[in-house]
This record gives structure tokens, C-alpha cells and sequence, in this order.
């Protein structure tokens, strides 16, 4: 029997189907009655359900990251598609395939992987280009590195996220080196790999997308640091040589600076061409990714603008729907 996939529900659908609660909230309305807001997801995309009138006790049996059988009906409020809930309870994972939950990458890991490999190997600077192969050699990272998000919930949220965003932001720094010969592609490409790796140990990526207590105590700009260090100390050991200094805090400083500004999290601001670059080739593939992901979990086929994201404070044009 098929599923009930999110991305197919309609207006006035009658629902019956298990799902990944992924986040439960119990809220009250302006008549301090409970309600519970609960999203729940599957493969194919995220769905708001709410249940009214409840008792906190009768909701404690189930949390985030619990599988649930829902029952209900879709409504549109306020342009928006949501479940009203007449029924959720938990559900054994027992028999349940987790590739019906989770949100995987649109390309191939594997071709990813390759091009990325293909690319670290053909960095022009010796040094660097060892210094990669000791990443690439640990098979353990690298599995880890093509599973994990590159984010929650804003972009490449979904499972080979993190790879297919490096690899897009190594294809256009390639593209574009022709244009600013004065950043070395060397830096700039190693920059690229190791911007956002700490996300591997910042993020937990099982079931739902959650920070780690690491992640939330040191964040993926240190802990990428940290990972720097370790393969620094890799390469030493192998090579019987020290890495050159100047290429380490280049390479470290492109990481603790890549989100641009202190405001958004930057430890220092982009202070080398490289680091510069990679600041906004990071912004910018992140940025059109969640743009085209946020139009295209909208559920709601009729309207040609998605609902408000109170994140990126407007609405999006989708495009005219024909009639």
C-alpha cells in the first residue's frame, strides 16, 4: 500500500499515515486552553499538524524524534496546508524503513564524492594537496561527511546536504578562479572542504536534525579548527615535515571567518582574499538553495507566492499558477 507522502497532500485529504515528529510543542491559545503544534516529516517534506483542547499529561508520552501514527484532515489556513489532528500516537520503529523519513540529497553522494576527491587531488600546491589526502584517506570522516546536513532547517537540511554544498562551492570557485587570479585556488579550494566540516560533530543527523552537545557548546567553527589541527599533526607524522605556518592560519582563518560578520557568527571578519571569497560563495549557494527549497516544500500548489518566512522577512514568487 502506497504512503501518504507530504508533498501530496491536498486541501480537504483525510489523513492516516506514520510519520517523524520532528519538533512538539504544547502551546496556549487566548483562552489558556492547550494545543499541540507538531511537525511531522517525512521523505518528501515537512507538514504543520495541530491537535486542539489538549491535556498536557496525554502528550507526554511521545517527543521529538518519535515516529507517530497521525489521523486528521488537511486544511488551508492562511495559505498555508496543515493537519488537523484528531489522532497521534507513538509508533514502534520496528518495521518502519527510515529512508520514508528522512530528506536525502537530489544527486548522487557517490558522484559528489568523486568530483570531490578529483578536486582536492588536483590542488596545485604540494602541501595542501597532502594535507587534503589526510582527510580523504579517514573513511570514517569522509562516511560521515557525505551523510550529514549542512544545516537543520534553513539550507541543504537533508541527508548528503553538507557534501552536495561543498562541492557546488568548489565547482564555482573553479569557474569564477580565471576572474581573481590575485586568490590562490590552492587556499581557496582546501577553504572550501574545510569551511563547514566541524558540521559533522556539530549536528546529530539519525533520525531528526539536531545540534549536538558539542555543537551547541563549541560550535562547527571550532570543532573545524580542532579537526584542522589534528590532520595537521597527520601530515607531520607522515611526511616527516612540518606544515608551513602561514598556509595553517590562512587555511584556520577561513574557517572561523566564513560567516562573514560577528553578527552572524564570524569569530574574526574576512581579512585575505581568500577568505573573502569564500564568505560569499558560501552565502551564496546557501542562499538560493533555501530560497528554491522553501518554494518547493510549499504544499499548497494553487497560490503563486509562498506564505511569509518570518526568516527571511518576505514571501517568495513561485510563479503564475495556470488556471
Amino acid at each position: 500500500m502506497s504512503r501518504q507522502n507530504i508533498n501530496q497532500l491536498k486541501d480537504g485529504d483525510t489523513v492516516n499515515e506514520v510519520y517523524l515528529l520532528v519538533d512538539k510543542q504544547l502551546r496556549a491559545n487566548r483562552n489558556a486552553s492547550l494545543f499541540l503544534s507538531a511537525d511531522l516529516r517525512d521523505s518528501t517534506g515537512v507538514v504543520n499538524a495541530r491537535m486542539w483542547n489538549v491535556l498536557e499529561e496525554r502528550m507526554q508520552h511521545f517527543q521529538s524524534g518519535n515516529y507517530v501514527q497521525a489521523k486528521g484532515k488537511v486544511h488551508l489556513f492562511q495559505g498555508t496546508l496543515q493537519i488537523i489532528l484528531t489522532y497521534i500516537e507513538p509508533v514502534s520503529a520496528e518495521n518502519l524503513d527510515p529512508a520514508d523519513f528522512q530528506p536525502q540529497a537530489p544527486q548522487d553522494v557517490q558522484l559528489l564524492l568523486t568530483k570531490l576527491r578529483e578536486m582536492l587531488l588536483g590542488i596545485e600546491n604540494n602541501e595542501i594537496r597532502t594535507l587534503m589526502e589526510c582527510f580523504l584517506v579517514d573513511e570514517a570522516l569522509m562516511d560521515e561527511f557525505c551523510r550529514a546536513p549542512a544545516g537543520v532547517k534553513t539550507h541543504h537540511a537533508y541527508h548528503g546536504g553538507l557534501i552536495e554544498h561543498v562541492v557546488n562551492l568548489m565547482e564555482t570557485a573553479q569557474r569564477i578562479s580565471d576572474l581573481y587570479p590575485k586568490a590562490d585556488m590552492s587556499l581557496l579550494l582546501a577553504g572550501v572542504f574545510l569551511h563547514d566540516l566541524g558540521k559533522v560533530r556539530e549536528l546529530g543527523y539519525e533520525n531528526e536534525f539536531i545540534y549536538t552537545d558539542e555543537g551547541q557548546l563549541l560550535g562547527h567553527l571550532i570543532i573545524g579548527v580542532e579537526m584542522l589541527t589534528e590532520k595537521i599533526r597527520a601530515y607531520q607524522e607522515m611526511t616527516g615535515e612540518s606544515f608551513p605556518k602561514e598556509a595553517e592560519l590562512r587555511l584556520k582563518h577561513m574557517i572561523v571567518s566564513h560567516h562573514g560578520t560577528y553578527e552572524f557568527g564570524s569569530a574574526r571578519l574576512p581579512m585575505t582574499p581568500e577568505a573573502v571569497a569564500l564568505h560569499h560563495l558560501d552565502n551564496l549557494d546557501a542562499k538560493v538553495n533555501e530560497f528554491a527549497r522553501f518554494i518547493d516544500d510549499d504544499l499548497n500548489s494553487t497560490s503563486n507566492w509562498t506564505p511569509y518566512s518570518p526568516r527571511l522577512q518576505r514571501k517568495l514568487f513561485k510563479g503564475i499558477t495556470e488556471d
